[in-house]
């Protein structure tokens, strides 16, 4: 194993793909999560079911989400992984801008208006992450890896909270999608500076390989198994985001508190998913593995989540506290990201690191249909946790069971 000089290591750490990458990453977040923050003012204000119509708008999100991370996958190993993170950003920041108009649409097809708008976004959306850390994955050494895409994942991540923050400054729901489209947009200037990854370059004009062919995924059993196994390994995530954080409301007469505010849940989640991100590199390095750090957060955030539903939540600064005790142990994001891009060859990596992610996103609607389906005979603690059981065995048999990447060189293709 090669030893870097602290100063080596902060040359690599900080380069210009991680750089821009974790920038990248934070208007995501923050674009990615604000409808969750602002769906309960931004329904009433257009006089709309709060409950109905945001299951549904979010729903659509996620579809975009997963069709999106396709899309991008494939173009990102098909045309480089800088011409995903120029287009995506230039996507969903327009559709966010639009967002912000929406008071003064036709009003009589507002819920259809709004769900199409984010539905777009939710297309742009889907290739931020896995272009930018398939970038810094292949652009940094494999001993600074894990660490590397922790920064970009850690820093990002903090997306959310300042989204929530920009809704209560700005008092003005409008104002916070009009800031994240603008964000995006001057972003899109500091992306000039950054070069393709040099190990893509180097098949880049091979026409004997193929490049971002999604069926490539399917095409072999073993390949296949990894690829979904990659994908379960992920879904505690957004079980927890978007059930327990963005329908905080709904538990609110379970728990006899008077009132849960889902922007503030998700705020606090996302600050522990943020610290949990940046420690969760330095854990992988330090243990060797990826696959024991994902692990014991999965451990610690099931601890979480039993006290949460079931250890007497009274408050809601209580349920704020297990909101950020979950974000914490579910910050192995961004390592779950990275086993998703090491697992696979260069030649379909960005498709695999970018689908990825997505299809846990794609997830969560069967997730949320799960839990709507069992709340009437169950009641809200009852359904969550029956889901929460199923999504945790099958993402703790994942992360067991998949193969061990870390330290492994990523200059391979896929045949």
């Amino acid at each position: 194993m090669k030893t870097f000089t602290t100063q080596e290591k902060l040359k690599h750490l900080f380069s210009l793909p991680v750089i821009v990458a974790a920038l990248g990453y934070f208007v995501d977040i923050y674009d990615l999560l604000l409808f969750g923050i602002v769906r309960v003012p931004s329904l009433k204000s257009l006089g709309v079911d709060v409950d109905v119509a945001g299951s549904t708008i979010l729903n659509y999100q996620m579809v975009g989400l997963l069709l999106g991370g396709i899309l991008w996958g494939i173009f990102g190993d098909k045309k480089g992984r800088l011409s995903v993170l120029f287009g995506s950003i230039l996507v969903y920041s327009l559709a966010n801008i639009a967002c912000g108009f929406l008071p003064h649409f036709q009003q009589e097809n507002i819920v259809t208006t709004y769900a199409l708008l984010r539905f777009i976004a939710g297309i742009g959306l889907a290739g931020e992450l896995g272009a930018g850390i398939t970038l810094v994955s292949e652009s940094l050494p494999k001993e600074l890896r894990a660490i590397g895409t922790s920064i970009v994942a850690g820093f990002g991540l903090l997306g959310a909270v300042v989204a929530n923050l920009t809704v209560e400054l700005a008092g003005d729901w409008t104002i916070a999608y009009f800031v994240g489209g603008g964000l995006g947009l001057l972003l899109l200037f500091l992306r000039i500076g950054v070069v393709e990854s040099g190990i893509y370059k180097e098949i880049e004009t091979d026409s004997n390989i193929q490049k971002g062919n999604f069926f490539l995924l399917f095409s072999n059993t073993n390949r296949f198994i990894k690829y979904l196994k990659c994908i379960a390994i992920g879904l505690p995530t957004w079980f927890c985001i978007g059930i327990l954080a963005v329908m905080g409301n709904q538990f609110a007469p379970a728990f006899g508190i008077k009132n849960i505010d889902p922007g503030k849940a998700i705020m606090w989640a996302y600050i522990g998913i943020s610290i949990g991100d940046f420690t969760s590199g330095f854990i992988s390095h330090a243990l060797h593995s990826r696959k024991k750090a994902i692990f014991h957060m999965m451990l610690f955030t099931i601890i979480g989540v039993a006290l949460m539903l079931f250890g007497g939540t009274k408050s809601e600064g209580w349920y704020y506290f297990y909101c950020a005790w979950l974000g914490l142990g579910t910050g192995y994001w961004a390592m779950f990201v990275t086993v998703g891009a090491e697992q696979f060859g260069t030649n379909i990596r960005s498709t695999a690191a970018t689908t990825i992610p997505n299809m846990v996103r794609g997830m969560l609607p069967v997730m949320l249909i799960s839990f709507d389906f069992l709340k009437p005979n169950l009641g809200v603690i009852y359904a969550s946790a029956v889901v929460g059981i199923v999504v945790f065995a099958i993402a703790i048999y994942s992360t067991l069971s998949i193969p061990e990447t870390h330290n492994t060189d990523l200059d391979f293709v896929e045949e």
